[in-house]
């Protein structure tokens, strides 16, 4: 009976129902409630791309314009009086003072269950909103259990079965809460606090992507120091108690409206009983001991004591009924009070937002945090050390030096001279850092088996963590990936980097795989959803504003820039009306484990045309002749392997060209291997140097899934035969000729992986003291593939990132260039 409709409404919000509103009211008219086509592209116009509404208003005043154009508005104003009234908008802002002791604040929000009716009822959402727990399997006898959407949680099934016993037939609306105070000036300390607010009934592919509104901003909470608060004590109290009050007030409908549950209609006028009910809080660290009303340093979510936070062992989640219980004593003397509190660990703070809530837990709510937590958490911390272990110049020196590969970036002064380092440059060096340390040797001669096996644990958990979608089997790996860093990490120890690991961005990895059951995958609720929406609500709202009482301005900012996203929703409704369909995402469903198809995407010019000579001596490809008459034997026998040394070929096939077009770059596409509609683009360079750039030669690999039959090779040149050439060497069947080949030098296929490392270690194909070549079909080649060089126990100065995929011959197989490389190397 869960997410069954009680009874059907009136589609008022849906396309349906405003295309047949709007046919009474206009005559059918399509562009309604404008007068026209042009009515209607002039207010697009003005609202997405006009240079503001003073502008907009003054060309309007010029003699013989309007009349020209004949507009149904005359102005800014009257066109916002259109959108205002004719247009379904977004809930509007409240602005109100809350009282914490004798002090006042102002607190700019909007009505929870509103912004929920807005999310609920909004018509690109209704084919694609989920009101129904699963238990999905990739395996027919249900023992491999699929988790990544919310609804693929455990919390979801266990939230709908207690509810179930009150209200049978009731739909859960998950409330996901997301906080965080942004920086809004450079210089300065202005600041902004959003609040932001989602369900978990979108998918979560929806909820992360800006434009489709998945998100609505909720309140702007005061943003004040306190500074003339000269105890830090009394501070951080008043504080702690003006976000709760905050908090408090904002969601304080929640309270009775998820117990008894509210009538709500979707899009289509279904009409269902919601029991809207707080699920997950996301933000960084200090946001959630702010929430969980802990004490800074410790987790939020248990009560480990603080030495201890470096173990390995997972304590359970604090008391709620306990914590409860001490704070409806809330009301006795404030030492008594204190005390209590301080016995359960948290704060004494007056009546967290959360203590009424029905169904929550705050201490289960607070979820994992893969940007703060991982990339600015841990993997800052690991970073440091191994600068601190191998010294900085080393470790800048590998950097120079790495090769080059589409999906990595490369640092050419190092990372050491790197300040403010984001999120995402994080993420970059997580693809390199293992390589810039497997060679290096320990001060001491201690053996550094441990520490390579300590940073490659950790590397494997970020990836891991990341991942759109997990299994029981997946999540096995998360955790072994875990321990195996707790059984390595004493080296840092050892060599005196660390006296100890209690830290509580540590100590949080212990609750993921729980969380990931609880609530489907990290990117339901990771704060870089949250970082991004800074941009829209509150830095490019700020810029808005003449910097003075900047609030109120804000606010207005952002209802009328919603209108223009109101104009934007009925550009969609146009595009139905006149084709009839509707353009929407799909529903969730369970998602495909099988390996996506590639697609190969040349360019649709090339270089002109070069002799063969110029090609050997620019590409490096002296045996084109022989690798070329090679090439035909093996495509007349294709029992022949690859590569396939032969002799005397060339000498004996006479080419009858002397010229080829050559291409610099190769193209893939290929779409996510968990969500078909997210494209992922990969290239393999082959290009010659010149004044200006130096010569690069990507390497690449064959396609496969997995290991199995993959081989390496350094792509050397791409190039084109001529149109009658073509004509005499292959079949005339559509698809049977290879339009495009490749010059390519191969590397040792894989073998056993390193024990410590992980990594499959490979170098030149050689035949007689020369590396051995080949010419295949570029259809043969799926994707690009980093490599590490064995530097040694130092790097080689003349070694650069141009010249040393050719100046040294052992590598390592980078598993971390991206995603889907990781799925397939480890």
């Amino acid at each position: 009976m869960a997410g069954a409709a009680v009874r059907g409404g009136v589609p008022s919000l849906s396309y349906e129902a405003l295309d047949q509103r709007l046919k009474v009211e206009s005559l059918g008219n399509a562009y309604a409630p404008f007068k026209s086509e042009l009515d209607w592209r002039v207010a697009m116009w003005a609202k997405t791309e006009g240079p503001g509404s003073l502008a907009f208003t003054n060309l309007l005043s010029i003699p013989g314009v309007l009349d020209a154009l004949g507009l149904l508005f005359k102005n800014s104003k009257e066109l916002n009086r259109i959108i205002d009234t004719q247009l379904p908008g977004q809930p509007s802002f409240k602005r109100e003072e809350i009282q914490i002791g004798k002090q006042f604040f102002e607190i700019f929000y909007r009505d929870v269950i509103e912004c929920l009716r807005a999310l609920w009822g909004n018509p690109e959402f209704c084919p694609i909103l989920v009101f129904i727990p699963e238990r999905q399997y990739a395996d027919k006898n249900q023992t491999i259990r699929l988790f990544h959407d919310m609804n693929t949680g455990k919390w979801w099934w266990q939230t709908q079965e207690a509810l179930e016993k009150e209200r049978p037939g009731a739909t859960i609306a998950p409330i996901i809460i997301s906080s965080d105070k942004t920086q809004l000036t450079i210089f300065g300390n202005k600041t902004a606090y959003p609040i932001y607010l989602t369900i978990g009934n979108l998918p979560k592919d929806i909820r992360r992507k800006p434009s489709r509104l998945g998100q609505i901003l909720l309140a702007y909470l005061p943003t004040t120091r306190l500074n003339h608060m000269s105890v830090k004590a009394s501070r951080r109290h008043t504080l702690a108690s003006l976000f709760h009050g905050c908090m408090r007030r904002i969601l304080v409908p929640l309270k009775e409206a998820g117990a008894k549950g509210i009538e709500m209609a979707t899009a289509d006028g279904a009409v269902r009983h919601i029991h809207p009910i707080f699920a997950c809080f996301v933000g960084d660290y200090p946001e959630q001991v702010l929430a969980a009303c802990t004490v800074y340093g410790h987790r939020p979510k248990c009560s480990a004591p603080r030495n201890t936070l470096g173990d390995k062992q997972q304590d359970p989640l604090r008391h709620l009924r306990d914590i409860l219980e001490v704070l409806s004593t809330v009301d006795r003397d404030q030492a008594t009070y204190k005390r209590a509190c301080k016995n359960v660990g948290i704060h004494a703070v007056y009546h967290p937002f959360w203590e009424d809530l029905p169904f929550a837990n705050v201490y289960r709510s607070i979820t994992p945090d893969v940007l703060h937590q991982l990339y600015q958490g841990v993997l800052k911390h690991l970073v440091s050390w191994l600068k601190s272990v191998f010294g900085k110049a080393e470790i800048d020196a590998r950097c120079r030096a790495m090769p080059p590969n589409h999906n990595v970036r490369l640092f050419t002064k190092g990372i050491s001279s790197l300040s403010r380092i984001s999120g995402q440059e994080h993420r970059h060096i997580s693809q390199i850092l293992l390589g810039l340390i497997i060679d290096l040797p320990l001060p001491g001669g201690l053996d550094p088996a441990h520490l390579v096996a300590s940073v490659r644990a950790i590397l494997d958990f970020l990836h891991l963590a990341r991942y759109p979608v997990h299994s029981t089997e997946t999540l096995a790996l998360l955790d072994d990936a875990l321990k195996r860093f707790h059984q390595n990490k004493s080296i840092f120890i050892d060599l005196g980097i660390r006296s100890d690991f209690n830290f509580p961005k540590l100590h949080s990895l212990l609750y993921y795989v729980a969380a990931i059951k609880l609530f489907g995958m990290t990117n339901n609720y990771n704060t870089e959803a949250t970082e991004r929406l800074h941009i829209d609500y509150a830095k490019d709202t700020y810029r808005a504003t003449n910097r003075r009482d900047e609030y109120p301005q804000m606010t207005a900012w952002l209802q009328r820039r919603e209108k223009v996203l109101i104009i934007l929703m009925h550009a969609k409704f146009i595009v139905w009306r006149l084709s009839g369909k509707l353009s929407t995402a799909p529903r969730a469903t369970k998602p495909t484990l099988s390996p996506p198809p590639y697609h190969l995407k040349m360019a649709k010019s090339y270089v002109k045309t070069v002799h063969l000579d110029e090609l050997a001596d620019n590409h490096n490809v002296p045996e084109f002749h022989q690798a070329f008459s090679e090439f035909l034997v093996r495509y007349q026998n294709p029992s022949y392997t690859t590569p396939c040394p032969f002799t005397d070929v060339g000498e004996s096939v006479a080419l009858p060209f002397q010229r080829v077009a050559v291409y610099y770059k190769i193209k893939f596409e290929t779409h996510d291997r968990f969500d078909q509609s997210v494209s992922i683009c990969d290239a393999v360079h082959a290009r010659p140097g010149n004044k200006k750039t130096p010569a690069r030669f990507d390497t690449a690999g064959k396609p496969s899934f997995g290991l199995s039959g993959t081989r390496v090779a350094q792509v050397r040149a791409v190039f084109t035969l001529p149109a009658k050439a073509s004509r005499l060497y292959f079949s005339t069947e559509p698809g049977e000729c290879p339009m495009h080949l490749a010059y390519v030098e191969w590397f040792t296929p894989f073998q056993t992986p390193e024990r410590h490392s992980g990594l499959y270690k490979i170098s030149r194909s050689m035949n007689n003291r020369e590396r051995v070549y080949s010419v295949i079909p570029v259809t043969q080649i799926c994707r690009s593939i980093h490599l590490y060089p064995s530097f040694g126990p130092l790097v080689s100065p003349d070694w650069t990132s141009p010249n040393v995929l050719d100046n040294c011959n052992t590598f390592y197989v980078s598993p971390f260039a991206d995603d889907n490389c990781f799925f397939r190397i480890t």
